[in-house]
């Protein structure tokens, strides 16, 4: 079963591509806390199916983190982190089971659209109050636990909670790295409690778990608040680009 495994999954048509966008995907989530989601699902959605690309990118993310972990955590806000997990797993399972009845094609529409969203949103400037009233965080987290579980990307409205508010950058980056690891723990267990989890994409996950690390380093390596704009503008550009490049129209 194992070498069968593995070689389907070395096989597997456009596996660079994945390596490459692993890369970078850890590569911002290094220096920015967030946005791996958002450059990988993209490239990852024209070579497997939703649930297998879902399926990977938990388990590379299960490793990326790790080494950045220790030193998010000591400036998470852990009262947001609780409220916003809370409510994410309450939808997350209902949101996975209808991503896998759902077409391929509608899953790559759903991430570009998503990814483009959240970007328009950060860049119109909008600030939120630092204090947010406790249902409305809640609420964050239960729209998070649904484009979690149909797209992926269970990072676009709290990133735009944290990146919106008056934390600085270093909390950001901690909080939305946090809870984004808590995310890939939780899908996990819940596609092995409903059935969803198969072998192949759990070795592929594996595979890209060294690049995405290796992106992870080199990207908290090169952080600094001081360039806070800088990273952001970066971030912002590498994501739009995958999500545009990635729809279905240029096919």
């Amino acid at each position: 079963m194992l070498s069968a495994g593995l070689a389907e999954a070395v096989a597997l048509d456009g596996l660079v591509w994945l390596v490459l966008a692993a890369f970078l995907a850890g590569l911002i989530r290094g220096f920015s806390g967030f946005g791996s989601a958002m450059v990988f699902l993209p490239v990852a959605g024209q070579f497997v199916s939703p649930i297998w690309a879902l399926s990977i990118l938990a388990v590379m993310d299960l490793f990326g983190p790790l080494p950045l972990l220790r030193a998010a955590s000591k400036k998470v806000v852990a009262t947001d982190l609780i409220r916003l997990i809370a409510a994410m797993l309450l939808v997350l399972p209902l949101a996975l089971w209808v991503l896998s009845r759902s077409e391929p094609i509608l899953f790559r529409y759903l991430v570009s659209g998503l990814t483009l969203a959240l970007l328009a949103l950060l860049l119109s400037g909008l600030r939120l109050p630092a204090n947010l009233p406790k249902p409305l965080l809640y609420m964050v987290g239960a729209i998070s636990g649904a484009t979690g579980g149909l797209a992926g990307l269970p990072g676009p409205p709290v990133i735009f909670y944290f990146m919106a508010s008056p934390y600085a950058a270093d909390r950001v980056r901690a909080n939305t790295l946090i809870y984004l690891f808590s995310f890939d723990v939780l899908i996990l267990m819940v596609m092995i409690l409903g059935a969803y989890l198969q072998f192949v994409p759990i070795l592929i996950g594996l595979m890209l778990a060294a690049p995405i690390a290796l992106g992870n380093l080199a990207g908290a390596k090169i952080f600094n608040p001081e360039y806070e704009k800088i990273y952001r503008i970066i971030a912002f550009c590498l994501i739009a680009f995958s999500a545009i490049h990635s729809l279905p129209i240029w096919e």
